[in-house]
Parts: C-alpha cells; structure tokens; sequence
C-alpha cells in the first residue's frame, strides 16, 4: 500500500510541477530537482530507495530509445563529426581533466577512482536544453547536435566508467581502454542495426496497434542486454536500435501504429524523465548523511566545495573545446563553397550526357542518387550554418543530469571516500543542471542566435508536397486509363485527398484535364454503394502510398530537410490512420 500511494503522489506531483513550469517558462526538469531538493529536507517524506543499475539498466535504454526514434538518421549522418567530437573526444578530455583535479584535491583516492568520477561527471543531459531550445528557438541544426551528444556520450561516459572500476581492481593500460572502446563500439553498432532490422520486421507483420506497441516496450532491453552480455555498450546498441527503427518505421509499419507508438512513448519518456530528475532531487539529503556518517576527515562542506571546483572545470573545458569545434565546422562551410561548383559541373554532365550509354541503369539511378545527395549535403552546409553565437549558446548547454547520480552510485563499496564522491557528482550535476539551465535563456536572448528562416522552410515544404502531389496525380491518371473505375470515384478523390492535384493544376473541374467534359459525372444522387465505397477507400490509399513513395525518394535523395520531411510523414500519418479507422467501419457495415 505504501509503494501504491508513493507511486500515486509522485505522478500527480510531477504533473502538477510540469504544469506549472509551462506557466512560469521554465524546463520541467528544473523545477523537479528543486522540488525534490527541497523536499528532502523535510521531515517524513519518504524518499524511494531506488537501486542505480536500475536507473542505469531499467530507465536509460527506454529513455533513449525514445530520443532516438525521432532522431533523423539524415542529421546525424551529417553532423555525425561534430556530435562524435562532443560524444567522445569532449567526453574523453572532461573525464581526463576531472579526474586529475579530484586526485589534487583527494591524493588518497587514488587515479583509478578520481578517473571513475571523471567519467561520471563527463557526459551531459540535454532534455533541459532542448527542452528551453525549442521554445525559443534555436536552429535545427543547434538542436540535433544536443540531442545527438546527449544520446551518443552516455555510452563514451559508461565505458570509461567501466574502464577505470576495473582498474581498481588491476592494471588496466591505456592501449587497453582505447582497444575496449573500439571493440564496444562496434560491436554495440552491429546490435543495434541488427535488433532495428528485425523489430521493423516484426512488427510489420501485426495489424494491431496495441500490440505493437507493446513489443516496442520491450526493444530497448532486447538491443541493451545482448550488447552488454557481448560485453559491448548496451546504451549505444540501444541509440543505433531507435534511429534504425525511426529511420525504417515509414516503410514498414501502418501509419496508425505509429501514431499510437509516438503518444505512447512520449508519456512514458516524460513520467520516466520526471521521475529520475524528482528522485534526484530527494537523494540530496540522503547524501549528505552519508557523507557526514563517513567523514574521513572530510566534512561535506568542504566536499560541496570541491565539487564546485570540478563544476567550475567541467565548464571551461567544455568552452575550450567548442572553440575549435565551430572552427572545424566554418572550415567544412568553406571546403563546401568551393566544392559546390565542381558538384554543380556533375550534375549538368549527368543531365547533358547520356549516362545509359556506358552504364548499366542501376549503376546510372546509383551516381545520379549520389552526386545529388552530395549536392544537398553542400547545401545543408552552407545554408545551415552555425555561428559564434550557435558556440556560445552550445557551450553554456553542458548541464548534467540524473544518469551522472545514478553512475556514481555504482562506484564500489570499497572505493576510497565513496560517500564525498558521489556527493561530488550530486553538487557537479545540479549546479550545472540549475545555474546553465536557468541562465540558458538569457544567454540565447543575449547572442540573439538567429532561428530557421520561416519563409525558406515554407517554400520548402511547399515544393516538397508539390512532388508528392504529382505522384499522386500519376497514380490516378493510371486508374483512369485502365478504365476500370467510374470517372465521378476518381473526381471525387482529387476533391477530398489531403494533397489536391486539381486545386495545383488549375484546371477546377476535378479531373485534371481541363476540359470539363461528360467524363466528370457527379457522385448518384442515392448515395454510393458498398463497392463505390470499397472503390474511394481503395484509391485514397494508393494516392497516400504514392505520395509515401515520393516523400521517401525524396529523404532518400537529401535535398529536403529532416525537419520539412518529417512535417509531411506527419500530415500523411494522419490521413492515412483516419482512412484506415473509416475502412475498418465499412467492413464492419458490410
């Protein structure tokens, strides 16, 4: 009864504090480790006593499957350099620097365990971030590289973790670790495609909603626990599983499948995000306990202190190392300039010339895809570019979350001053969490970091649903040359599909032709049959499934963003989920 009631007034707690958060502007992550902060030091709040491996093992892998899902593999392909640099490199060099300060400042604790804390203390949480990004409006592209970091470091953080624990037990060379990423990473990627492939798969082959979203509950465990027991990085299989699903999904799986997973895991990713930052809160006072119980000469004031030094650190090295990192990619923006044009003298070759001449046409369709793909890539990079206000603001985003409370929890019992370590990391991951996520947005207001150009994305879109439109037109065109379908069904899709290819053409008579002949016969006056009805239904989904087709050509090809394609996959999700509600009704009718 106590865990019920626990449970019951933690999730009206985290609604009621979300709630107000939206009222007050803030991230709701924010207010929750304040609020349970806060809590923590009153009297008879009971505070959960929540294993961290459960934290690690239990909550991270849904979390980030979730995350990765509505990650676009187009984006993370091509900003896979900087979101590697941040992931790793940066994750690398905090758990360096870190490591060497706590040993300073604690020589008994020895290199091993000042190491562990590093990687601890290395990897950033970017729900807050994001979370403030979006609503004032920071650049897709600003976006993807939090999000991307924040999916991709957690794995760097939890091997280097895992690294310097085994060293406290034995020698561990550096060629050792370098050699143990590798293989981790690898074998975590080759998982995750795998268990992605076959979850695309199998859940195609059911045709209830309920049903396959509850296999997607269990996706993230089936890529982390094989991963793990190839003793490989089981938070990275689970990343590479969720993009290669998200990336996958609008192929394989009915649209209303999607939606019904979408809401689904947005409410279960929202009370498990809310509930580990809460829980993060609550734990303050608990460990401060600790450490005062286990002083060693040590009192938590000081501790507080040099945690605050390792935060002090963690910023500016994080700062030092974007420098460099938006000069690399001002370096690619001008390598791209001056490619553009050679691009550009390949596709006028390949529209002048006739390329079925020399090659096969799968080899012709290959390069035509591939010079296009590298034209859009160039494009994206000299259209979305990242500034020296894009560097501040990623600079200030290095806020720490619950995940580096629940790995440093996991240190072992033995480690030297254990209880002053894991408070530390407690004191480096709510001073980042609340002093950056505070001041987050009066740094983005300050640099006035310039959004996505409203009017470019709108052409954008529009030109996009222009393709699909005629695809769709195509489609219907075929019908009516087979001659097998009354001319009023046809007209009467063109006047109700989501995309109007009459409404385009101009003509208004609904045909497409423009002649307004005896051929565009209104619907009978008695109402369309059970067949007519079978008829449209059948015709609506073969103009949703052309213009399905257009829009993955058109992802396939690159020149559309990641942000306009997915607006589209949405809209057509839609249509095609209210389409097939209505089709499963007829049938019951009939």
């Amino acid at each position: 009864m106590e865990l019920t009631l626990i449970a019951v007034v933690g999730v009206a707690s985290i609604v009621a504090v979300a709630a107000f958060s939206q009222r007050l502007g803030l991230a709701a992550p924010l207010s929750l480790v304040v609020v349970g902060i806060a809590l923590s030091f009153v009297p008879g709040v009971p505070v959960p006593d929540v294993e961290p491996e459960w934290i690690l093992a239990g909550v991270l892998p849904p979390l980030l499957y979730s995350s990765a899902v509505n990650m676009p593999a187009q984006d993370f392909r091509r900003d896979w350099k900087a979101i590697t640099g941040l992931a790793v490199l940066l994750v690398a060099v905090s758990t360096l620097g870190a490591g060497w300060l706590v040993h300073l400042l604690l020589p008994d604790v020895g290199w091993p365990a000042a190491f562990a804390l590093g990687a601890v203390v290395s990897p950033t949480d970017a729900v807050a971030a994001t979370s403030v990004g979006r609503k004032l409006g920071l650049p897709s592209r600003l976006l993807t590289l939090l999000e991307g970091e924040g999916l991709v470091n957690d794995a760097s953080a939890l091997v280097l973790l895992r690294s310097a624990v085994a060293a406290l037990a034995g020698a561990v060379s550096l060629w050792g670790v370098a050699g143990k990423f590798v293989v981790s990473v690898v074998v975590a990627v080759v998982v995750g495609v795998v268990v992605g492939l076959v979850n695309v798969r199998v859940r195609a082959l059911l045709a209830d909603s309920v049903l396959n979203t509850a296999i997607s509950f269990v996706v993230p465990f089936v890529a982390y626990v094989p991963a793990e027991e190839f003793d490989a990085s089981g938070v990275l299989a689970v990343v590479v599983t969720g993009v290669v699903t998200g990336h996958l999904s609008p192929r394989w799986l009915r649209a209303q499948d999607r939606i019904t997973e979408t809401m689904n895991w947005r409410t279960l990713a929202f009370l498990l995000e809310s509930a580990v930052f809460l829980l993060m809160g609550l734990g303050l006072k608990t460990l401060f306990d600790e450490a005062r119980a286990h002083q060693n000469g040590l009192g938590a004031g000081r501790v507080v202190l040099y945690g605050l030094a390792v935060t002090g650190l963690v910023i500016v090295v994080r700062m030092v190392f974007v420098a460099p990192l938006v000069a690399m990619l001002r370096r690619d923006e001008r390598r791209a300039a001056a490619a553009k044009p050679f691009i550009e003298r390949w596709q006028e070759r390949i529209d002048t010339f006739d390329l079925g001449e020399r090659f096969t046409p799968r080899k012709k369709a290959r390069i035509e895809r591939r010079v296009t793909r590298v034209g859009a890539d160039i494009d994206f990079r000299l259209n979305e570019t990242l500034g020296w206000q894009g560097g501040v603001v990623l600079a200030w985003s290095g806020m720490r979350g619950a995940i580096t409370v629940a790995a440093a929890q996991t240190l072992p019992e033995d480690t030297p001053y254990r209880p002053q370590l894991i408070l530390i990391a407690f004191v480096v991951a709510a001073t980042t969490l609340l002093l950056q996520g505070l001041t987050l947005p009066a740094v983005i207001r300050t640099v006035r970091i310039p959004g996505d150009d409203p009017e470019r994305r709108i052409d954008e879109f529009r030109q996009l649903i222009g393709e699909m439109s005629e695809a769709a037109t195509e489609a219907l065109d075929e019908e009516v040359a087979d001659g097998e379908v009354e001319p009023w069904i046809v007209d009467r899709v063109r006047t109700d599909g989501l995309i109007r290819p009459a409404q385009q053409n101009g003509d208004g008579d609904g045909d497409g032709d423009g002649d307004g002949d005896e051929n565009d016969e209104p619907e009978p006056r008695s109402g369309p049959s059970a067949e007519a009805r079978g008829t449209y239904m059948r015709l609506r989904l073969r103009v949703i499934s052309a213009e399905r087709d257009a829009l993955l050509a058109a992802r396939t090809r690159g020149t559309y963003s990641s942000r306009a394609l997915t607006d589209a996959h949405h809209v057509l999700d839609l249509e095609e989920s209210r389409l097939q509600q209505l089709g499963d009704r007829f049938s019951e009718d009939a």
